[in-house]
């Protein structure tokens, strides 16, 4: 998916809205609290961002082609409080990778779209943009989206190319990532069978 320069019109409240919800998520805290600090513009930037970043046209692994018109943004997206639900998954997601742990944090994602799949809510375009926001929050988490003001008083949002910025995370930082995001994957209806079984044999 190519990922391409943007400039938005209110950008300064925009990136300092994200640097807020950044600083926010930089404690790792449960889903729950978390979401409670996530306000609603906060989730509307997530979802700007997003929405920037969602191409006009999406091929598939099979070849097949989306078509997102961007004039019909609404019908293309979803709610602010599923997208807030999203959002959060995403945040585990990249505390994953700043913990570096790369199964998981690929489990958290493959979870997530597997219950917006079976869930038979969303359009092809919405599912895409969905994967788009979830992307979105990881790559803004850690340190793969830029915000850069520009001459004219604008801000440009870009993907960084460069060196990202060095993250921690403490063994109890990386014990409490691995649990919440095992407890979410286990609580999938399709997973529980399979975990039932693990526990039983």
């Amino acid at each position: 998916m190519n990922m391409r320069g943007l400039s938005w019109r209110d950008g300064g409240r925009a990136s300092a809205t994200v640097l807020m919800v950044i600083a926010s998520f930089a404690t790792i805290a449960s889903t729950a609290a978390a979401q409670q600090q996530l306000s609603e513009r906060a989730v509307r930037t997530f979802m700007d961002y997003a929405w920037s970043l969602t191409p006009q046209k999406f091929t598939k692994p099979d070849g097949s082609s989306v078509v997102i018109d961007k004039k019909k943004r609404e019908q293309m997206t979803v709610p602010l409080d599923h997208a807030r639900d999203v959002i959060m998954i995403g945040r585990m997601t990249a505390h994953a990778q700043i913990c570096e742990l790369p199964e998981l944090q690929v489990r958290n994602y493959q979870s997530l779209m597997r219950r917006e799949q079976g869930s038979g809510k969303w359009s092809p375009q919405q599912m895409i943009y969905i994967n788009q926001l979830h992307l979105t929050t990881v790559m803004l988490l850690t340190g793969q989206i830029r915000v850069k003001e520009k001459k004219d008083g604008k801000k440009e949002v870009f993907v960084s190319k460069g060196k990202r910025a060095a993250k921690t995370c403490t063994p109890e930082q990386r014990a409490r990532v691995k649990k919440i995001v095992e407890e979410y994957v286990a609580s999938e209806p399709s997973a529980k069978p399979e975990t039932a079984a693990k526990k039983e044999g």
